[in-house]
């Protein structure tokens, strides 16, 4: 039997494609059906009370699927999948699934970018995350700078929107728009799934005193040809790889 499904019925367009390419991010507003969402929600659970019970060691939350059965399944869904393909092309590698959960308090997450065939644009990398429970521009939401992705820049940093905007922001145009960067705070309902590639320039908010956890998950696929410094599978995992994941987890 297939898998239940993740999404509801889509598929990613061509506009949504250009947009993503464009900008450096997809937002799918309530993607994930509330099937999907509840299991997610008791994974995401399971994989926080190991971390909380390992005194925050970096395992359960950076290895997310190796700790969960149900998040394991998913780096193979036929779902993930085409949304990987349908923007990455056939061949791909599965890459790391960790756990973004923010619970009442949280700290605000500092700007970064991530690296990957910064010497090939050939070679792509994306970052499926799933915001299960959703979030608000000031309630750990995501902040992002469209256009970003374009300058293939791994190393942005900033500790603020002020220090970004002052410092690598600064003077900076979208390189296929000709407008100036700016910082764009998203929101983002329940079941909503957003795509990144992978050098966008993101952070995020506080999560507020009074709110409850934000449940969230990201999965990253890529085409291979370089070694990735965020593949986060280990031996055992690849050795005894789940069903339907042979030939997603080797580096090349």
């Amino acid at each position: 039997m297939p898998p239940d499904p993740i999404f509801h019925p889509h598929t990613i367009t061509a506009e949504e494609k250009a947009l993503l390419d464009r900008d450096g991010q997809l937002i799918l507003p309530g993607l994930l059906t509330p099937q999907a969402c509840e299991k997610l929600t008791d994974a995401l659970t399971c994989v926080q009370t190991l971390f909380d019970e390992n005194e925050y060691q970096s395992q359960p939350n950076m290895y997310a699927a190796e700790y969960n059965d149900y998040l394991a399944s998913l780096i193979a869904h036929p779902q993930m999948l085409a949304m990987a393909r349908s923007i990455l092309g056939e061949d791909i590698r599965f890459d790391h699934c960790v756990t973004l959960n923010r619970r009442g308090g949280a700290a605000a997450n500092t700007w970064h970018s991530h690296e990957y065939g910064e010497d090939n644009t050939d070679l792509g990398f994306i970052r499926i995350f799933f915001y299960v429970n959703g979030f608000t521009a000031d309630d750990a939401g995501l902040k992002v700078v469209p256009g970003s992705h374009l300058y293939l820049d791994k190393s942005i940093r900033a500790q603020s929107d002020e220090e970004l905007l002052s410092c690598w922001m600064a003077g900076k145009k979208h390189p296929a728009t000709g407008r100036p960067l700016e910082i764009i705070p998203l929101n983002a309902p329940t079941g909503t799934v957003i795509v990144m590639w992978t050098h966008a320039a993101h952070g995020v908010t506080p999560r507020k005193p009074d709110s409850d956890t934000r449940w969230a998950v990201v999965y990253a696929y890529r085409n291979p040809g370089r070694p990735s410094e965020a593949r986060w599978i280990t031996e055992a995992f690849e050795s005894k790889a789940p069903p339907e994941t042979e030939g997603l987890m080797s580096l090349y």
